[in-house]
C-alpha cells in the first residue's frame, strides 16, 4: 500500500514534434499533474515525455519511464497522468501499458478518473480509452477527407518537395512557393536529364551532389533513392496527384519549376522511351564538324588532331574510304578562314533591310493567324478526348470483371495525363515569348551580321549560325575551297531583291534603326 510522502513520476504526451514547438501541451499537463501531487502530499521525482502519436505503444520516454519504475519496484511509485488519452488513443495500447505499468511496480493515477480495479471502474477506465480511440480515428478520418478536398482543389498537401517551401497566402491558406536557390538546382537537374546533357540519373546524382545550392542529407550526400524520387515528382511541372485517395493527376495553384512537357520527356527517358544519344566529338574546337561535306564524295567532313614534332595540329578530312580526298587533311585555320569570309558577304545594304522588316511583319502575321488555328485544333483535340473518357466511364459503370474494369481505368489515366499536356500547350500557343519588336531586333541584328554572332558566340550560338543562314551542307573541294553555298530563305530573298546577289554593306556602315510607336524599327 502506497502512502503519503509516496514517490511519484509525471508522465506527459502530445501527438507531434510540432505540438512541442508550437503549443503549451506538455507544460499545461505537466503543471496539472504537480497540482494533483501536491494535493495527495507525493513527492515528483522525475517528469518523462513523449511527442509521438498516442496509438503507438512502443515510445522512447515511456520506455524511460518503465526502467525507472523497475529500478524501483521494491518501494512502488505513483504514475501520475493528465488523462487516460496520454496513456494511449487506442483499446489495444491502453491495455498492453496498463499492464506493463503495474507489472513495473507502478500504480495509475489521474486528476481526470480514478484507476480502481473494481467492476464499475474498469468499465468507466474502458470507456474513457475506447472514446479516446474513436475521437483519434475521426480526427484521422477529418484530416484526411480534409487533405483530399486540398488536392482536389489543386493543392499540395504532404511535405514541401526540395525546391519548394510552404508559405501562407492569404484566402488560400499553406502554399507552395520557390525556395530558392534549391528551386534553380532541381529545375536545372530536371531540364538537363530531360535534354540528355545529363545521360543517366547517376550523372543527375553527380551534379547535385557537387551543387553547393542543393541540400544534402546529414551525412552530406545525395542518396540514389532521393534522385530517383525527384525525378518522377509531378509536382515540379505544377500538378498535384493523390493515387492513394483516388485524386488523379490535376493542375496545381502552385508555380511549376519545369513544364508538363520537360516532365513527360524526362518520364519517357525514365521508361526507356526516346532516350537521348550521347552526343561525342562534337566541341568548340570543331565547329564546321559535320556541316561541312566533301565535294567529291559529299561525306560529312571529320576532324582531328595530328601529332607534330613540338604540338597538335588540328585538321578537317574526309572519312571516306571509297573517296579520292580520303585521309587527305584541310587545315583547320584554311577551311574555317574561308568561311568567315564567306559569311562577311551575307550582310544586306541598307535599302534590302526595309524590304527585310516588311517580310518578318509578314512572316510575324501570318505565324500569329498558324498559331490560333493550332490552338484552335488543340481545343478541339480537348473535347475529343473528354468524350473518350466519358465513354469510358459508362463502360467502367456497367463493367463486372475486375480484369476489364482495370484496363478501362488505366486507359482513363493515360487519356487524363495526355488532356493535361494539351491543355498546357494550349496555354503558351498563340502567345509569343517576345514582343514583335523584341524578336524583330533580333531577327534583323543576325540579318545585319552573320559573321559577328560566329566569332563572338559560343558553341550554339555558331550551330545557330549555320541553321538560319544556310539551307544545306556546305561544300568544299580541297585546294580550291566551297562549292555555291545554297543560302537559307531570309539570304535567298533579300540576294533576289538585289539582282541575285546579296548586297555588301557600305565600308562606313549605315545608320542604327530606331524604333518608332508601337515598337517598330524605322530606318533612316
Amino acid at each position: 500500500m502506497i502512502g503519503t510522502e509516496a514517490e511519484a513520476v509525471i508522465y506527459c504526451r502530445v501527438s507531434s514534434i510540432k505540438q512541442t514547438r508550437v503549443g503549451d501541451g506538455l507544460k499545461s499537463q505537466e503543471t496539472r499533474c504537480r497540482d494533483f501531487a501536491r494535493m495527495k502530499n507525493y513527492d515528483v521525482s522525475a517528469i518523462f515525455t513523449d511527442d509521438v502519436s498516442g496509438g503507438r505503444a512502443d515510445r522512447p520516454g515511456m520506455k524511460d519511464m518503465l526502467a525507472y519504475l523497475r529500478a524501483r519496484r521494491s518501494k512502488g511509485v505513483v504514475v501520475i497522468i493528465d488523462d487516460v488519452s496520454r496513456l494511449a488513443r487506442g483499446i489495444e495500447a491502453h491495455i498492453q501499458l496498463r499492464r506493463t505499468i503495474a507489472m513495473a511496480g507502478g500504480k495509475l493515477e489521474s486528476p481526470s478518473i480514478e484507476f480502481g480495479d473494481d467492476s464499475d471502474s474498469q468499465l468507466v477506465e474502458m470507456m474513457m480509452a475506447t472514446v479516446s480511440q474513436y475521437q483519434r480515428q475521426k480526427n484521422g478520418e477529418q484530416t484526411k477527407h480534409r487533405m483530399r478536398a486540398r488536392v482536389q482543389n489543386g493543392y499540395w498537401v504532404f511535405q514541401a518537395p526540395v525546391g519548394y517551401r510552404y508559405q501562407r497566402v492569404p484566402g488560400r491558406g499553406q502554399m507552395l512557393v520557390r525556395d530558392e536557390p534549391a528551386a534553380s538546382a532541381v529545375q536545372e537537374a530536371l531540364e538537363g536529364y530531360a535534354s540528355g546533357r545529363f545521360e543517366t540519373q547517376a550523372d543527375v546524382m553527380r551534379f547535385l551532389q557537387a551543387n553547393p545550392l542543393f541540400p544534402k542529407d546529414k551525412s552530406g550526400l545525395v542518396r540514389n533513392q532521393r534522385v530517383a524520387i525527384l525525378l518522377k515528382q509531378a509536382c515540379y511541372a505544377g500538378y498535384v496527384e493523390a493515387p492513394s485517395w483516388g485524386v488523379p493527376r490535376r493542375l496545381g495553384q502552385h508555380e511549376p519549376l519545369i513544364s508538363y512537357e520537360t516532365f513527360q520527356r524526362v518520364q519517357d527517358r525514365l521508361n526507356g522511351v526516346n532516350r537521348a544519344p550521347k552526343r561525342r566529338n562534337l566541341n568548340e574546337e570543331f565547329p564546321l564538324r559535320g556541316f561541312v561535306a566533301c565535294d567529291e564524295c559529299d561525306s560529312p567532313l571529320t576532324s582531328c588532331w595530328s601529332k607534330g614534332r613540338t604540338s597538335l595540329h588540328p585538321y578537317y578530312l574526309c572519312h571516306n574510304r571509297d573517296c579520292a580526298s580520303y585521309g587527305k587533311s584541310i587545315r583547320r585555320d584554311v577551311i574555317e578562314g574561308e568561311f568567315e569570309a564567306m559569311l562577311q558577304t551575307l550582310q544586306p545594304s541598307e535599302r534590302l533591310f526595309k524590304v527585310a522588316r516588311a517580310m518578318f511583319e509578314d512572316l510575324w502575321n501570318h505565324r500569329l493567324a498558324q498559331a490560333q488555328t493550332h490552338r484552335k485544333a488543340l481545343a478541339d483535340e480537348v473535347r475529343r478526348i473528354e468524350g473518350q473518357v466519358a465513354q469510358l466511364l459508362d463502360r467502367i459503370i456497367d463493367a463486372r470483371v475486375p480484369s476489364v474494369i482495370a484496363a478501362y481505368e488505366d486507359k482513363v489515366r493515360k487519356l487524363e495525363e495526355e488532356k493535361l499536356l494539351i491543355v498546357e500547350r494550349m496555354a503558351s500557343a498563340g502567345r509569343p515569348a517576345r514582343t514583335f519588336g523584341e524578336s524583330l531586333r533580333t531577327a534583323l541584328d543576325f540579318l545585319a551580321n552573320p559573321w559577328n554572332l560566329w566569332v563572338k558566340g559560343g558553341l550554339e550560338d555558331r550551330r545557330t549560325v549555320l541553321k538560319l543562314a544556310f539551307a544545306r551542307r556546305l561544300n568544299y573541294r580541297r585546294g580550291e575551297g566551297f562549292r555555291t553555298a545554297n543560302l537559307a530563305l531570309p539570304f535567298n530573298i533579300l540576294g533576289a531583291f538585289s539582282g541575285g546577289k546579296v548586297e555588301m554593306a557600305r565600308p562606313i556602315g549605315f545608320e542604327p534603326m530606331t524604333f518608332g510607336s508601337g515598337g517598330r524599327r524605322s530606318i533612316h
